[in-house]
C-alpha cells in the first residue's frame, strides 16, 4: 500500500488517547515505504497539531473541507476545497443556529474552523441534540456525527471528496487500489462507500447497523479496536506482500 488513510478520534487513538502503538505504526509505515495520512473531522487547527508535532507531510481536516501539508521549506500549506460563498453561508447559518436554538454546544475550536463547525453533543441534552438535528435538517444543511462531534458544512465536503480531490492533485500516479483506509464512525461511510480497501476496526460495531455502506473488511475483537486494529492489521498485509 502507497498511501494509507485514517480516520483520528477512535482510529487511530485508544480510549480517546494516543499510545504507543500510534508511534508503532508510524514506524512500520515509514519501514515499507508508504505514507500515513490522517482523514479527520478535526480542525484545521488541528491538522496543524499534527504535522507539527508527528513526521507527517499532508492531513485531510474537517471532514474533508481541507488539505493541510508541509511544503520543502518546512511550512504548512492549506487548500480549502469549497467555494467562498459557502463559508459565508456557514458562518451566517452558525449565527442563526444559536439565535435559535441558544442550547447548542459549539466545540471550542469551531470558531477556527473554515469549512465547518463541530456540536459537542455529549454536553446537551438528547432532547436538544434531537432539536438541532431537526433544525440541521429542515435547513438543508448536510451534517455527520463522529465520536466526538456532530459537524455540520455548507457545500461539497466528504472524507471520500477530500481523499480523492488529494490523490488527483497531490499524488497523480498512485492508483484507489494502492491506497488503503480504516475508520469506524459514522462520517467515515463515504470512504467505505468509494474505496474498495477499506477497513473498520472492531469499535466499529457499535456503529455498524446505522451504515448503509459497510467497510470492506471489519475487524473483530477487543485487541482490534482503535490503533492496534490498525497495527495489526496493516502489518498482515505488508507481511504479506500483497495489495489487499
Amino acid at each position: 500500500m502507497k498511501k494509507v488513510f485514517s480516520d483520528f478520534d477512535g482510529t487511530l487513538t485508544n480510549n480517546g488517547k494516543l499510545g504507543a502503538v500510534f508511534f508503532d505504526l508510524l514506524n512500520l509505515i515509514e519501514a515499507n515505504q508508504s505514507e500515513l495520512i490522517i482523514v479527520s473531522g478535526r480542525s484545521l487547527s488541528w491538522g496543524h497539531f499534527l504535522l507539527t508535532h508527528f513526521p507527517l507531510k499532508h492531513v485531510i481536516m474537517e471532514g474533508g473541507g481541507v488539505i493541510l501539508s508541509r511544503n520543502k521549506e518546512g511550512q504548512i500549506v492549506e487548500e480549502v476545497l469549497v467555494y467562498d460563498e459557502d463559508v459565508v453561508e456557514l458562518e451566517n447559518f452558525t449565527q442563526r443556529l444559536i439565535k435559535e436554538i441558544p442550547e447548542v454546544v459549539l466545540s471550542a475550536d469551531s470558531f477556527g474552523r473554515k469549512t465547518d463547525r463541530a456540536i459537542e453533543f455529549s454536553q446537551m441534552k438528547a432532547s436538544d441534540v434531537k432539536k438541532v438535528n431537526e433544525y440541521l435538517t429542515k435547513n438543508n444543511i448536510s451534517h455527520s456525527r463522529s465520536n466526538v462531534h456532530i459537524n455540520y458544512w455548507v457545500g461539497d465536503i466528504s472524507k471520500s471528496s477530500g481523499v480523492k480531490h488529494f490523490l488527483k492533485h497531490y499524488a497523480p500516479h498512485i492508483d484507489h487500489d494502492q491506497t488503503i483506509f480504516y475508520g469506524d464512525a459514522l462520517n467515515d461511510e463515504s470512504m467505505f462507500r468509494d474505496f474498495q480497501n477499506s477497513v473498520g476496526v472492531s469499535n466499529i460495531m457499535s456503529v455498524l447497523d446505522k451504515l448503509k455502506h459497510k467497510p470492506s473488511i471489519i475487524l473483530e475483537g477487543k485487541e482490534n479496536a482503535g490503533a492496534n486494529g490498525v497495527f495489526h492489521h496493516l502489518k498482515e498485509v505488508f507481511d504479506s506482500s500483497v495489495d489487499f
